[in-house]
């Protein structure tokens, strides 16, 4: 079993610190998680690439921009400059997923498809053998520090068996409410990167918690090798 990965989401961080809370919490992570929001696909407004471009500066983990936008074809060369390394976008906003996923691989990223939890798989396990991941929402998009939606997880195994029959080299990338006691269960499902968002930005001790995510994982990736 590949090392599983850990993806702090900045957006319950403390953005007057960015580049510190980025900082502090990179040694136990794997990548970094930042979600863009237009204010149209959902109701939040976030950022865009400038702030990509600080969080590239605060560390050197590879980047993954998941765009809650309407239009990712108009904006993906923008966050693949600013230093995104793989960009996921929603497939109901797009009338040609496989034009989309070309558009942001033009822009020398990495192409993902995020599931919303009401949408239908399908639309990512179409097009395996073009993206790099399909990110797996286990809350609605829009805000952070939502609760786990466990109707989802049957979902990821479903998406997890799809990519292994056939032989696509995707990740399954989880995010949402996903917290220490939720961990195991994703992974069980087949995820192999978890996306942390308050539980690891908690306001409270961030490297604190970064690193018991980072020890959860660590341990079921031991207790995986150790039952073959």
């Amino acid at each position: 079993m590949p090392r599983l990965r850990l993806a702090p989401s900045i957006l319950t961080a403390d953005f007057a610190r960015l580049g510190d809370e980025v900082a502090s919490v990179a040694p136990y992570a794997d990548w970094f998680h930042l979600d863009v929001m237009d204010g149209h696909y959902v109701d939040n407004l976030t950022f865009g690439p400038a702030t990509v471009e600080a969080v590239r500066r605060s560390c050197d983990l590879p980047i993954h921009v998941h765009l809650m936008i309407e239009d990712p074809d108009a904006y993906a060369s923008r966050f693949a400059d600013a230093g995104a390394n793989r960009i996921s976008f929603h497939p109901e906003v797009t009338n040609d997923v496989a034009g989309t996923i070309e558009v942001i691989k033009q822009a020398g990223a990495g192409a993902g498809i995020a599931i919303h939890p009401d949408v239908e798989p399908a639309a990512a396990t179409a097009h395996l053998g073009d993206i790099e991941v399909v990110l797996m929402m286990t809350v609605r998009p829009g805000f952070g520090g939502q609760d786990f939606l466990e109707f989802v997880v049957p979902k990821i195994a479903e998406v997890a068996s799809r990519v292994q029959k056939s032989g696509s080299p995707a990740d399954i990338e989880v995010d949402g409410g996903v917290k220490l006691a939720r961990v195991a269960e994703v992974v069980e499902a087949g995820a192999a990167i978890i996306v942390a968002g308050s539980a690891v930005f908690d306001g409270v001790d961030a490297p604190a918690a970064a690193r018991r995510m980072r020890e959860r994982l660590d341990e079921l990736n031991a207790r995986t090798s150790e039952n073959g």
